[in-house]
């Protein structure tokens, strides 16, 4: 047993030697350290917004669990927001702040912090918007990479939307827009969708919106269902519970060109030393968010000028 400090906060730490990672050899005691080390990048993509802990006390072949509600026996320096449930009553969520905090979670067997998409101060209005893209069964990365800059060049291109991508660490990518805070859930989740389904019509063999599996065949399912209230996100920089503790990455887009590249190519082993070779593609995420007011006009003008033949690319060929 040992002890951290943080300025005033005193965080002892239990069972470092513990394997979470077992395949690979890594212990509780290492995963610590990573997010103590990460904590300056990813604290930006924490601040103010309601954790839901993924935990695997007994390391990530042990059984997990998710935990919303913060413990009890939570030290009182831990930062909570209470929220009210759609069935009455309420949860009292972490806000992870501060290091201190990230590393006490961490200490608890939190392998991932998973967040919502919108801050403490402003709940019903999200300033992240996110298509989740994951690879049909069975297939490699490929889809996802056509997908992800298909999305890209529709939200930049012809809705004038900067986007960010980033591997999510387990099969595929989360494509973001930074928000103004402006449009609640409903409305971010509404136009989320109809982007899809723009983009589905430019690719119709390639990609789809098709909520039943059994419809999608071999086509990349371009998921919008995390734009809604009380959903979460893995938080940029997260470990994931992967044999060889794989990390959330946030990348350029001209990375995705890269045919090695996959869902899982960066780890606790190489991730410092990516980041010491290049600048964090997500430092300026937060710097300027924006409006979906003119982004909707945008896109009803695409829906009214061109008809459904116009949109379709039956090649399915990214320009």
């Amino acid at each position: 047993m040992s002890l951290l400090r943080f300025g005033k906060i005193t965080v002892e730490l239990s069972n470092e030697d513990k394997l979470l990672f077992p395949d690979a050899g890594i212990t509780k005691g290492e995963a610590i350290e990573y997010y103590q080390k990460i904590a300056d990048r990813m604290l930006l993509h924490l601040k103010d917004r309601p954790i839901t802990l993924q935990r695997f006390p007994d390391g990530i072949t042990g059984k997990g669990f998710y935990q919303h509600q913060a413990g009890d026996y939570f030290p009182e320096w831990i930062q909570r927001i209470e929220i009210e449930k759609k069935e009455g009553g309420t949860v009292e969520h972490v806000l992870c702040n501060n290091t201190a905090t990230l590393v006490y979670l961490c200490n608890q067997g939190c392998v991932t912090p998973h967040v919502w998409l919108s801050r403490r101060d402003k709940l019903d209005y999200p300033d992240r918007l996110i298509f989740d893209l994951d690879p049909p069964p069975d297939k490699d990365f490929e889809p996802v990479r056509f997908a992800a800059k298909a999305l890209h060049e529709f939200l930049s291109g012809r809705l004038e939307l900067p986007s960010f991508v980033m591997t999510t660490g387990s099969r595929g990518v989360h494509v973001v827009v930074p928000l103004d805070s402006k449009s609640n859930f409903d409305e971010v989740r509404s136009f989320a969708q109809l982007v899809a389904r723009s983009v589905e019509n430019q690719y119709p063999n390639r990609l789809t919106t098709q909520v039943r599996k059994d419809k999608r065949g071999n086509r990349l399912f371009l998921d919008t269902a995390r734009n809604a209230y009380g959903q979460t996100a893995v938080a940029a920089y997260s470990l994931r519970p992967k044999p060889y503790a794989p990390i959330a990455t946030p990348l350029d887009w001209n990375e995705l060109s890269d045919q090695k590249l996959h869902a899982q190519s960066f780890t606790i082993k190489n991730i410092f030393r990516r980041l010491g070779q290049k600048s964090d593609p997500w430092k300026k995420i937060g710097n300027k968010r924006y409006s979906l007011k003119k982004a909707r006009q945008r896109l009803q003008e695409i829906k009214d000028e061109e008809p459904d033949s116009v949109l379709r690319t039956k090649s399915g060929r990214l320009s």
